[in-house]
C-alpha cells in the first residue's frame, strides 16, 4: 500500500498505459459491516471537490423569469415549466436528458412541478433536482455544483466516484479524495469501520489502494 494519499495517486497515475485521450481518475470505495438492504444505512451524498472534477459536469437548471436568464449564462440548458410538460409526453427524450446530465437544479416553487413530470424519470437515477431556495444566486449555485460529485453506494457494498482527470496533479487529485475520505468517515455509523478498502484508478490504468 502506498504511504500517503498522494503517492497513491501518483502510482495510479504512473502505472496507468499511455492513453491518446484524457482519462478520468475514479475512486473505488468498499464499505463492511452495513446493511444496505436498510435505505437508511446507505451512502447518499454530493461533495465539493477543492481542486474541481477534472472534467466538464452538465447541468440543467429548471427556472422562470430573472432566474432563468441568468442561468442561461452558466448552465448547459434551461428548462421552462412548459419545457416540463412537453418532456413528459416524450419519455425517450426525458430519458436521455437525464443520462446526460449530471445535476438538476430547480426553483423551489417549481419542485412540485419537476416531481408531476419528472419524477418517474429523475427519481431512480438519482436525479431530482438541487432546491433552489429565493435567496440562492443560480450562477453560484451552477459553479459550485460543476465542481460536485455524488456518493451513491445503493445497496452495493463498492461503489465509484471520480476525482479528477489525468492532467491534474497528483496533489490536487489527493486534495479531492482526502475530502471524499473525510467525508465518509463522518457520515458513516463507524466511520473508518465502516470502510473495507479505498483505491484510486485511472479509466483504463491498475487500482491502487489509498490508505484510510
Amino acid at each position: 500500500m502506498a504511504d500517503s494519499i498522494e503517492d497513491a495517486v501518483s502510482q495510479a497515475l504512473d502505472e496507468a498505459p499511455e492513453r491518446n485521450f484524457r482519462e478520468t481518475l475514479d475512486l473505488a470505495i468498499n464499505l463492511r459491516d452495513l446493511d444496505l438492504n436498510d435505505p437508511a444505512n446507505r451512502v447518499d451524498d454530493e461533495v465539493v471537490l477543492p481542486s474541481g472534477t477534472g472534467q466538464d459536469t452538465q447541468i440543467v437548471v429548471i427556472a422562470e423569469g430573472e432566474t432563468a436568464l441568468r442561468a442561461e449564462e452558466v448552465a448547459d440548458q434551461v428548462l421552462s415549466g412548459d419545457d416540463l410538460s412537453d418532456l413528459a409526453g416524450e419519455e425517450n427524450e426525458a430519458k436521455d436528458l437525464a443520462d446526460v446530465t449530471d445535476f438538476f437544479i430547480a426553483e423551489a416553487d417549481m419542485m412540485q412541478d419537476v416531481a408531476s413530470n419528472l419524477g418517474r424519470i429523475l427519481g431512480p437515477r438519482g436525479k431530482m433536482p438541487t432546491p433552489l431556495q429565493p435567496d440562492d444566486d443560480v450562477v453560484e449555485t451552477v459553479n459550485r455544483m460543476k465542481n460536485t460529485v455524488q456518493l451513491r453506494s445503493r445497496d452495493r457494498r463498492t461503489f465509484h466516484t471520480r476525482v479528477g482527470a489525468d492532467d491534474m496533479s497528483a496533489e490536487n487529485i489527493a486534495d479531492n479524495v482526502d475530502v471524499i475520505i473525510r467525508r465518509l468517515e463522518a457520515d458513516l455509523e463507524k466511520g473508518p469501520l465502516n470502510l473495507d478498502g479505498v483505491y484510486v484508478k485511472t479509466t483504463m490504468g491498475p487500482s491502487v489502494e489509498v490508505p484510510v
